[in-house]
């Protein structure tokens, strides 16, 4: 019994808190060292090229043939290999990545005389236009323009019977798509400006 109670005050003291502060408090445990901030980290040995999956087996004679055909061929038939097997493997043209409106630095384009390419503004901010909508539905658009644009029932009824007619401005693309799916339900035709 006198070892279970020693062994019980050992554990409280290992540990105990200390408040270091009015909301935080430390453990400490008596095991802990810290690190020697003197001390130079470690260095490891890396191999000279990183493989992230692990190490391969050697190619196939099949392979080894493969690629030593495509050696031997000419340029221009090397430049017809990726095309053909792309259709043949049934893989999806790549999609060229714009680089309008980025700076390349000196990389892009010819030297300072180069005349600047207008820049293209996204845009970003959208006006949704109410164009016409079914007359059985006329009370559910309604009750749709109301929601999104919290004016009373008059004034709604008198906006959606001046189709076409923009009924919210300055909405972002995302907000205009919800806008439009929720007038098409109720039996809209509405788009984005």
């Amino acid at each position: 019994m006198k070892s279970f109670t020693l062994l019980r005050s050992i554990r409280i003291r290992a540990t105990q808190r200390e408040i270091t502060g009015p909301l935080q408090s430390r453990f400490f445990q008596p095991d802990f060292v810290p690190a020697d901030p003197k001390a130079n980290p470690k260095k490891y040995k890396l191999p000279p090229s990183y493989d992230p999956y692990g190490p391969r087996p050697p190619p196939s004679g099949k392979i080894i043939q493969l690629a030593e055909k495509i050696a031997a061929l000419s340029p221009e038939e090397r430049m017809q290999i990726g095309p053909t097997l792309r259709e043949r493997l049934s893989h999806p043209l790549m999609q060229s990545v714009s680089v309008d409106g980025v700076d390349l630095g000196a990389q892009g384009g010819s030297g300072a005389g180069a005349a600047k390419t207008e820049e293209k503004v996204e845009k970003t901010v959208f006006d949704i236009k109410l164009e016409k909508f079914d007359a059985a539905a006329k009370i559910k658009v309604i009750k749709e323009v109301r929601a999104f644009t919290s004016l009373g029932l008059k004034e709604a009824k008198d906006m959606v019977e001046k189709v076409p007619v923009l009924v919210k401005q300055g909405v972002t693309k995302e907000e205009a798509n919800e806008i439009i799916e929720k007038i098409k339900a109720a039996g809209g035709v509405a788009v984005m400006e």
